[in-house]
């Protein structure tokens, strides 16, 4: 059995693990990242990045690939069918990045994990932690083959069944949406714009259409039980029931398809001691408004960015500072993706007060600029 010392251990190399990895390593430190999955095992959940991560991610060398590769889309629009509710413009923001980006998220870890690998790193895998515990001075992992690392410090960015998270014996409250989540890239002809986002409003559900590099789109919507793998008949009913119905779009074909069952948890706390939780890991919630990848990203530069200066000699109470501010963060995120979510699935009773309230709110210039400032994660500049 061997023992390795490192500055920080990150476990889990999803997008929140690798950014964590590049920033401490970009600034100095010695970092060991470890993942349970092999490389490209990881699935393609999350499909945006806003203006506010791009602004994070730019010192770090990964923005530039970035916005070469995704699509630069300016609108964000709530509609009932044809109807539109509510549009959130993006290209009015104050950012050198006045969109949304919609890419993949096996694109954007390839591009992190590049400029990682470009910083001398590699990520160890596929290496499972099976014990965690800390003391004054340091934090020891055991893996799976019994190789022991210690670290001075440890951030958990292992997802939402974080073994890091469930060593250090962080509850993690919350519950689970009644529905279940389709999840879709699919080719499409017909009423789907390519430079839009769209949240469709229906009483059968939400469903998400936005526009992906190689003539795709994602789709995402609630369903009471959703299939392991969706198939082309599948996505056209929802389309049918729920998307544009003067120009209907017509799916062609189903590249990718999966399922997942969301939550809405937040942990008690997002640090503990020598321990510290990112994303995932940390909180978890509906995809509506497309914020838990930026959401976990921000954790991770955050998280860098003070363990840096502590790991230089800066107070410990940093860490601190920095777990309750990220918690703060974290709720009033949930919060608007709760409602939106919320809003989605009303029912049908209650649908035309709904879409009158939402259409007079979307007419005030300051409603749609306060969507656009919190959706782009601007306003936690």
């Amino acid at each position: 059995m061997t023992t390795e010392i490192a500055d920080v251990l990150i476990v889990g190399a999803g997008p929140v693990g690798l950014t964590a990895a590049v920033v401490l390593t970009q600034l100095g430190h010695d970092v060991v990242i470890v993942d349970s999955q092999a490389e490209g095992a990881n699935t393609s959940r999350a499909a945006v990045v806003h203006p506010h991560t791009l602004e994070l991610l730019e010192p770090y060398g990964v923005t530039r690939p970035l916005v070469g590769r995704g699509l630069h889309t300016p609108d964000f629009t709530i509609r009932d069918r044809d109807k539109v509710l509510i549009a959130v413009p993006f290209d009015r923001l104050p950012t050198a990045y006045p969109y949304t980006l919609m890419i993949s998220q096996a694109d954007t870890e390839k591009f992190i994990l590049h400029r990682l690998t470009e910083l001398g790193v590699a990520v160890r895998r596929p290496v499972e932690v099976t014990a965690v515990v800390q003391d004054a001075e340091l934090v020891t992992a055991t893996l799976s083959d019994g190789e022991r690392i210690r670290a001075r410090y440890l951030i958990g960015a292992d997802g939402l069944h974080s073994t890091v998270r469930e060593q250090a014996g962080i509850g993690f409250a919350g519950g689970s949406y009644a529905e279940s989540f389709s999840l879709a890239d699919v080719r499409v002809s017909g009423g789907v714009p390519k430079d839009e986002v769209i949240l469709y409003f229906s009483p059968a559900g939400l469903v998400v259409v936005a526009p992906l590099p190689d003539e795709m789109y994602r789709i995402v919507a609630t369903v009471d039980e959703a299939p392991p793998e969706p198939d082309v008949a599948f996505v056209q009913r929802l389309l049918d029931e729920r998307g544009p119905k003067a120009r209907p779009a017509v799916v062609e074909e189903v590249v990718w398809g999966s399922r997942f069952r969301v939550h809405h948890r937040i942990a008690d706390r997002f640090r503990d001691g020598r321990i510290l939780l990112a994303g995932d890991a940390a909180h978890v919630h509906s995809p509506a408004g497309g914020q838990g990848m930026n959401l976990g990203i921000e954790d991770a530069v955050t998280a860098a960015t003070a363990l840096s200066r502590v790991l230089r000699g800066e107070s410990p109470e940093l860490l601190d500072e920095h777990a309750a501010a990220r918690r703060g963060t974290t709720e009033a995120v949930v919060s608007i993706a709760g409602r939106l979510t919320s809003l989605a699935t009303m029912p049908a009773a209650v649908r035309p007060i709904r879409n009158t309230a939402m259409r007079l709110a979307g007419k005030t210039a300051l409603v749609r600029n306060k969507l656009a400032w919190r959706l782009s994660g601007l306003d936690r500049r």
